[in-house]
């Protein structure tokens, strides 16, 4: 797909390869386990992503990043009546507030330290008032398979907080307010 079609605050998905991915992927049933909030900055795009710490990262270095080179783009399907030239500097401002966090490996709702989905979630609420995909807990979530249960023993010992809020990527690739661009 040409980068020409990729709009201000679309969502971009890929399947990561950092250690967890495989865990969220079986956890969440989706092919896809990052996802970040793509800008134009001049002429050249940008992900918004929280990786460590959170921040902008070139477009064809985050691509470069995932498996394969693949990724997919969703937009909001009302895009052009929402995403107004102000809405779209409250994003950035919202993000500015997020930019240098932490990534959070403990998927905790706080926003003391940032994960993927959490991030992208976090600014479309705070900038447009829409919930991007649906919240879940952490007992919703597949934990069956012995890859995302070592991983959560890895994390939280033998304290899951399985009554944790959490926004994955899949089920904000999944929304109802989003639709396919690719």
């Amino acid at each position: 797909m040409s980068h020409h079609k990729i709009k201000d605050g679309d969502i971009i998905f890929q399947t990561s390869l950092s250690g967890q991915s495989k865990a969220i992927r079986l956890a969440t049933h989706s092919t896809y386990s990052h996802c970040g909030i793509v800008y134009k900055k001049g002429r050249e795009l940008y992900v918004f992503e929280a990786v460590e710490p959170v921040k902008l990262t070139p477009l064809s270095e985050w691509i470069a990043r995932g498996e394969g080179g693949k990724f997919a783009i969703r937009r909001l399907k009302n895009r052009g009546k929402i995403l107004t030239p102000a809405v779209l500097e409250k994003m950035k401002q919202v993000e500015n507030s997020f930019a240098g966090k932490h990534y959070d490996i403990y998927f905790d709702w706080s926003d003391d330290n940032i994960y993927c989905s959490e991030l992208v979630w976090k600014v479309y609420k705070e900038a447009t008032g829409l919930e991007i995909g649906q919240l879940e807990k952490l007992r919703n979530f597949d934990l069956s398979s012995d890859i995302v249960k070592q991983k959560l023993k890895e994390r939280y010992g033998d304290h899951i907080p399985l009554d944790e809020n959490v926004i994955s990527p899949a089920s904000i690739y999944n929304s109802e307010l989003l639709k396919p661009v690719n």
